[in-house]
């Protein structure tokens, strides 16, 4: 008896392409909770008929299986990869890929992958390749979770790699001030994954990893749960508002993740995603 269990290519390949339909079109419902929510606290007239909008093109997107925005973004996958699993042909980077490939040609998505970041800048024509952030886990499960990200908000994230010394006032400020200066660019009311520690580039790990945590639920660390309220409190603060049209609700949430550094460092890294906070999730 083999001590692996077997994962057909061909299922993994087809659980991602469901996937991509399913994030474009279907918001979580723990993000439609968090719009009414905060829908409840916009002060202004304008930004709450935009939370309106915003809850009825959710509507629209689930019924009529039609993407929640037209750019469906880059495939961004969280793979939790069993020690035990072992595939009946190819990869999982492989698996994934054709599975990204098909799902945005079957359901009609938005290709917006180019292949070279400066010089061609030519469509690869089919969303591919797709970023995959892979994790080894003991056991036999095979985890997938695809978070399409788009442009707009990807483009006002941001790193800053503080002192020590700046310590938690120079974390709450660069956040605020990130947010401030973005604007009505990554779609607000945004939801903001920050990552506290680690080097340059696990921060920005961490950072697009809280995206995923369930909106509005604290941080399970008090302490940060405490930083996580702050930074929210102040961002809305600053009245950049729904679509940057003022509000008193410009986040709808912050969430942190946080690592050990080095005693010379505070990397933090903000990564910034619009109201449609998409993601879909499959275990094989």
């Amino acid at each position: 008896m083999s001590d692996y269990r077997i994962v057909s290519f061909e299922a993994v390949a087809e659980a991602v392409a469901d996937l991509c339909g399913k994030a474009a079109c279907d918001l979580p419902p723990d993000v439609l909770d968090r719009l009414r929510q905060m829908e409840a606290r916009e002060t202004s007239e304008l930004g709450r008929d935009f939370f309106a909008q915003y809850l009825e093109n959710a509507r629209i997107a689930r019924e009529e299986r039609m993407p929640l925005c037209q750019d469906t973004g880059f495939a961004v996958c969280f793979v939790e990869l069993g020690d035990r699993v072992r595939f009946d042909r190819g990869t999982v980077y492989e698996a994934i890929s054709e599975g990204v490939a098909r799902g945005y040609r079957e359901h009609f998505l938005r290709k917006s992958i180019v292949n070279d970041p400066l010089f061609d800048r030519k469509n690869t024509q089919d969303n591919t390749p797709p970023v995959i952030h892979l994790e080894l886990v003991p056991g036999e499960k095979l985890h997938i979770t695809l978070a399409p990200k788009g442009g707009g908000s990807e483009n006002m994230s941001a790193i800053r790699m503080l002192k020590p010394s700046d310590g938690r006032q120079g974390v709450v400020d660069f956040a605020v001030e990130t947010l401030r200066k973005a604007g009505g660019n990554p779609c607000p009311p945004t939801v903001v994954g920050m990552g506290i520690g680690g080097t340059f580039e696990k921060a920005a790990f961490l950072a697009k990893k809280a995206l995923l945590h369930k909106i509005g639920e604290p941080n399970p660390d008090p302490r940060y749960a405490e930083l996580e309220a702050e930074i929210l409190e102040k961002i809305n603060a600053t009245g950049v508002g729904p679509q940057g049209l003022g509000g008193s609700v410009t986040s709808l949430a912050v969430h942190i993740e946080f690592f050990p550094c080095h005693i010379a460092s505070l990397p933090v890294a903000i990564n910034v995603n619009c109201h449609a906070a998409r993601h879909a999730e499959v275990e094989l």
